[in-house]
């Protein structure tokens, strides 16, 4: 009986031990179904997030149509052998020219079109956009979510940083809110609308990937926000959302090696843009801070040999100007500075941004290093002078031929995809130039002059001074798809 016994206690025990598993396996079961169907209601959030984005943001963001007349006195390059003088410009500025062909004996005549976009900033009209996009053109029409479209009034342009406002004349309609650029954190979740490819109002989601990008040379002051948000042509100029729906950039240029999106487009930071809004929207010009120093951004290895800690940074001073804000508040070559009214100058595009964006006038004060020793200075800023509608300093030739160059560095190579190329960078064509008719644009490389080879803006004006004298000059140009030849005539002087 005791044998029985145990064994009807072992057989419980068994049961028991059953049950329990049982037991757990009914709770732990649909544990991975949870799991999944929390992640679902995640992605759902976060689509909802996106679409209300979208609702709320795209009845302000509008089409814009820019128009203007180009006259060639000479046969088109159709005509020759070296390609179309439409092609796009090699980091595609976000809009393309479509250009009817017409043929006259001596001369030709194409009226441009440009496609782009821009966002509502006020009830009464009130727009943002590219100045790459309407800064020269003739006519420019904007077409609103609704259907209706205005013939826009240019109320101002800022090359430097290649933004421009426009007004239509209409009122109550909805506008977009310009956040504060500078609280803008990488990683976060970032949404671009805009008319990519004549598509009205598409909406593409990314992340911030890097601030503070610069170096393309592309404007005057560059303090990009780069994202991966899709961004193609006919983008360019409309914005770029936080999750708030409000504006954290105008969304500008991509670098691509097909012409299309491949994950890294930039955007002008709202900061600048409502800087420039502000005072092109009153018809002011725009005056900027100017201190008046030539500058190295701080290196380690400069650091080093200025005594300074690895890790130092700042701005360490080349240069100062005779007569300037710095000069008289008392900076000298050498020194460096690493405080901007009491915050840190993480680095040089930074600080000319910080500096540029303060009005004439403003005292500030600077924290520098000189010669081992922290010491505080103070400067009244003066006024920046303007490069706008200037090529780069150069010789008398190159003027008239209007467009300036600069060195081809490292980084300016790798990013143009030049890498296994000399020459010197196109970095300003001057508006109706002879260079512009020709088809030279910003970014090109000019490889040979006369069939000479310039690895250097030394060579390069050298070689363009002496072919001032024979009338004209043989460009072999590079814009990062083809190589071709240019010819560009000369007064006879």
């Amino acid at each position: 009986m005791r044998s029985i016994s145990l064994n009807r206690e072992k057989t419980c025990t068994h049961y028991r031990i059953i049950s329990v598993l049982l037991v757990c396996l009914f709770f732990i079961a649909p544990l991975p179904a949870l799991a999944e169907d929390a992640g679902v209601d995640a992605l759902r959030r976060v689509g909802k997030a996106f679409a209300k984005i979208a609702e709320k943001a795209s009845p302000a963001v509008v089409g814009i149509k820019a128009e203007k007349t180009i006259t060639y006195e000479r046969p088109s390059f159709r005509d020759s052998p070296f390609g179309d003088s439409f092609d796009d410009d090699m980091l595609d500025r976000f809009f393309r020219w479509y250009s009817p062909r017409r043929r006259a004996p001596q001369q030709r005549k194409y009226q441009q079109m440009a496609q782009g976009s821009g966002f509502i900033v006020s009830d009464d009209g009130y727009i943002l956009t590219n100045n790459h996009l309407v800064g020269d053109v003739e006519k420019v029409t904007v077409r609103l979510a609704d259907d209706r479209e205005f013939i826009a009034e240019i109320k101002g342009t800022d090359p430097d940083t290649d933004i421009a406002v426009l007004k239509i004349d209409a009122e109550n309609l909805p506008f977009l809110e310009l956040a504060d650029s500078d609280e803008l954190e990488v990683g976060e979740w970032v949404v671009a609308i805009g008319n990519p490819f004549r598509l009205r109002r598409t909406v593409t989601a990314g992340i911030v990937s890097a601030k503070g990008r610069s170096g393309f040379r592309l404007a005057e002051f560059e303090d990009y926000i780069q994202t991966d948000a899709a961004i193609n042509p006919g983008n360019s100029g409309g914005p770029l959302l936080n999750l708030d729906a409000k504006v954290v950039g105008i969304n500008t240029f991509i670098i691509s090696q097909t012409g299309g999106y491949m994950g890294i487009g930039f955007a002008i930071p709202s900061n600048i843009a409502k800087f420039v809004y502000e005072r092109l929207r009153e018809g002011k010009t725009i005056e900027r801070g100017y201190l008046g120093i030539y500058y190295e951004q701080l290196t380690p290895e400069s650091a080093d040999a200025f005594g300074l800690d690895e890790g130092t940074k700042g701005v360490a001073i080349t240069q100062v100007i005779e007569d300037s804000a710095a000069d008289k508040a008392g900076l000298k070559r050498y020194d460096v500075i690493v405080e901007l009214d009491g915050k840190p100058v993480e680095n040089g595009n930074e600080f000319l941004n910080r500096v540029s964006m303060l009005k004439p006038g403003t005292k500030v004060k600077m924290g520098i290093i000189r010669d081992g020793k922290q010491k505080t200075l103070t400067a009244k800023l003066g006024t920046r002078p303007s490069k706008a509608g200037k090529t780069n300093a150069g010789p008398e030739v190159l003027e008239e031929l209007g467009f300036g160059v600069g060195k081809l560095t490292d980084e300016l190579a790798d990013r143009l995809g030049f890498e296994a190329l000399t020459g010197v960078v196109v970095t300003s064509v001057e508006s109706g130039s002879k260079a512009e008719e020709k088809g030279i644009t910003v970014g090109m490389l000019i490889m040979e002059v006369d069939r000479e080879p310039v690895k250097n803006t030394k060579e390069f004006d050298e070689a363009i001074e002496k072919a001032g004298k024979e009338g004209s000059v043989l460009l072999l140009i590079n814009d990062g798809t083809h190589t071709r030849f240019i010819v560009l005539k000369l007064s006879n002087k």
